[in-house]
């Protein structure tokens, strides 16, 4: 235990060195985003508009630094923006295999039309393959008319340019080269999600493509966070297993995105997750135990989940999972 203990100061004094370099780098980079809005201004049409965050993305990935656009594609979309909750699902081509239709079913068919009315539903095809965003955009059209109709179901799409060569996963041999590759694009997946939807809600809602949701769910998300009586909470957790049904303030999201930026090669997102605890809530040299505590109070469960996973195979080819939560 002292070792561990030992081995998680040393973690939280490194993390929180590097957190801080990157700060005092992000600080300079946000003197300089009046500039970066300014040029790209002139390329954009009038009725278009900027979001600043977005050229973040620039500060982390060299690559799209010379791009005049940062923002995803729109494929079906109203602009809804002033509701309460943006629910966000990140979808790629799974092959033979496709859970989303039973996805989306769930998660709009089981909100009243108010509930429907104060949010929005974004679902963003982080897959190049064309052919797989015409089948999305082919199957919501048809299947869920009125959402599209009233702006509360949105269709996005990632465009190829943001992801540099390296992440294209096809080229390396080794497995866990493969598996490496994946897990840095998900976390760049989850980001733009994240920054897209921010603007549009005062909270946002992470789910996956191959989940399904327990009747009244938004109802009990609702009338859960109406009554937490403390406002001191980092995020919600509606499921616990990996990154889905984790509720944000959407004022917030720039904070943990950044923080996944710095380490998206490093780990999978509901890790890092768990890292930006460490960094935000432990000081360093604390007792370990003080920390955990500290951290049960501001990371709040929901029990039991409102959210069961059924896709058995992954978006990572070839890869089987079988987790259930209490259901």
């Amino acid at each position: 235990m002292l070792h561990l203990r030992n081995k998680t100061e040393k973690n939280s004094q490194e993390m929180m060195k590097v957190l801080n370099r990157i700060k005092y780098e992000i600080t300079k980079r946000e003197n300089l985003s009046g500039n970066l809005v300014a040029q790209k201004a002139d390329i954009l049409n009038k009725n278009e508009t900027v979001s600043n965050t977005f050229e973040d993305l620039k500060f982390f990935f060299p690559h799209i630094r010379k791009e005049g656009r940062i923002y995803p594609d729109v494929i079906i979309g109203k602009g809804k923006t002033g509701v309460s909750f943006a629910l966000g699902i990140s979808t790629v081509n799974r092959g033979n295999y496709s859970y989303l239709k039973q996805t989306l079913t769930s998660v709009v068919s089981r909100m009243t039309l108010s509930e429907e009315k104060d949010s929005v539903v974004i679902v963003s095809v982080a897959d190049s393959n064309e052919d797989y965003l015409h089948s999305v955009v082919k199957m919501i059209t048809r299947k869920f008319k009125r959402q599209v109709r009233s702006g509360s179901l949105e269709v996005i799409s990632i465009p190829a340019f943001l992801y540099s060569s390296m992440l294209n996963a096809k080229h390396l041999a080794e497995a866990s080269q493969k598996l490496a590759s994946w897990q840095t694009k998900q976390v760049l997946d989850f980001c733009i999600l994240m920054l897209y939807a921010q603007p549009k809600a005062k909270y946002y809602l992470q789910l996956e493509d191959d989940i399904i949701a327990k009747e009244m769910y938004f109802t009990k998300i609702t009338d859960f966070v109406g009554n937490i009586s403390s406002n001191n909470w980092f995020f919600i957790e509606f499921s616990m297993l990996g990154f889905m049904g984790k509720l944000f303030r959407s004022e917030d999201l720039t904070h943990f995105v950044r923080f996944f930026l710095m380490f998206y090669k490093e780990k999978p997102i509901d890790w890092l997750l768990n890292d930006i605890f460490q960094v935000k809530v432990c000081d360093t040299g604390e007792d370990l135990g003080n920390c955990i505590k500290r951290k049960k109070q501001i990371r709040i469960r929901y029990k039991p989940s409102l959210f069961q996973h059924v896709g058995i195979h992954s978006s990572f080819p070839g890869k089987e999972q079988y987790e259930k939560v209490r259901f």
